[in-house]
C-alpha cells in the first residue's frame, strides 16, 4: 500500500488527491510540495477525496509476466490482467489502474462507467499489499 493514496473501505473507498488553493488543479498521485500546474504561482495543497466513478478513457491487457521489481512467483502460472485509464467524473483527470480480477479487456469499452474499489496487489504469509481496482458499474466481482 502506498500511504496516502487511498482510504476507506466498501462503499466509502476512494482515492486521495490534492487540490491547489490558488488554481484549483487536482493531482493524483497526490502532490504535497508544490503545485504542478506550470501556469500557477502556487498555493496551499489540501488533501481531497476523488470521485469514486469515472469513464473508461483507454484500456489494454497485460499478457506477459512483468520484470522485477514487480513481485511475482515464477513457480505460479501467469494470469493476464487488464489495465485501464479512467477519466474521473468530477475532476476530469485520468487515473491508471488494474481492473478487478475476472474483468478483461474484452469486457471493456471506451466510455463505459467504472468505479474504484479496494484490491489486493500481492500477499504472502506475513503481508497483504493493497491497491485500488476499477470495476464496471453493476458488476459485483
Amino acid at each position: 500500500m502506498v500511504t496516502g493514496w487511498f482510504a476507506g473501505d466498501g462503499d466509502r473507498f476512494h482515492l486521495l488527491g490534492t487540490r491547489c488553493s490558488a488554481c484549483a488543479s487536482v493531482f493524483f498521485p497526490r502532490e504535497d510540495t508544490f503545485c504542478r500546474n506550470p501556469g500557477c504561482a502556487g498555493g496551499d495543497l489540501a488533501e481531497v477525496p476523488l470521485s469514486r466513478r469515472g469513464r473508461v478513457w483507454s484500456y489494454t491487457d497485460s499478457r506477459y509476466r512483468p520484470p522485477s521489481p514487480y513481485v511475482t512467483d515464477p513457480e505460479l502460472s501467469w494470469e493476464p490482467y487488464a489495465l485501464i485509464a479512467v477519466e474521473l467524473e468530477a475532476e476530469r483527470i485520468v487515473v491508471l489502474g488494474q481492473t478487478v480480477p475476472g474483468v478483461s479487456a474484452v469486457d471493456l469499452a471506451v466510455g463505459m462507467e467504472v468505479e474504484v474499489v479496494p484490491g489486493v496487489l500481492n500477499e504472502d504469509e506475513e503481508t497483504t499489499w493493497t491497491t485500488w481496482h476499477w470495476r464496471p458499474t453493476g458488476v459485483t466481482a
